[in-house]
């Protein structure tokens, strides 16, 4: 299949999906906090680490297709690093400071932990 439609449903479905995880975290936890954007920076990480690690060690025939429409697309997507900096932005306009410099050193911090962990659980689960 086209590389470009792949990227492009992909991308669809992890806007939808980023979009729906905002809003349950506005409506859950209130705008105090960018949760949403937190939870899907963290967990897009994750997914991501485990997608490359599952693919390294699967040795699938459609590793470059499903790269394009999970990794570039979904992912792509469905994580917000445009968000999460417009986020640390407005919460320092607000004179919260503090609270942006840990949001920003949190989610790069547990992202990479979580890149890492999901690459360490996929080694795990599909090496030979």
């Amino acid at each position: 299949m086209n590389h470009i439609l792949l990227v492009a449903m992909g991308g669809a479905l992890g806007a939808v999906a980023r979009h729906l995880v905002n809003q349950a975290g506005l409506r859950l936890l209130g705008p105090e906090f960018p949760y949403g954007t937190f939870a899907v920076n963290v967990a897009g990480s994750l997914a991501v680490g485990l997608l490359v690690g599952w693919l390294a060690q699967a040795g699938r025939p459609d590793a470059t297709e499903i790269r394009f429409a999970l990794g570039v697309g979904f992912l792509g997507a469905f994580t917000t690093m445009s968000a999460f900096a417009l986020d640390v932005v407005v919460m320092a306009e607000r004179k919260m400071v503090l609270l942006a410099g840990a949001y920003a050193a949190g989610t790069v911090i547990v992202s990479v932990l979580a890149v890492l962990a999901g690459l360490l659980i996929a080694r795990q689960i599909f090496s030979p």
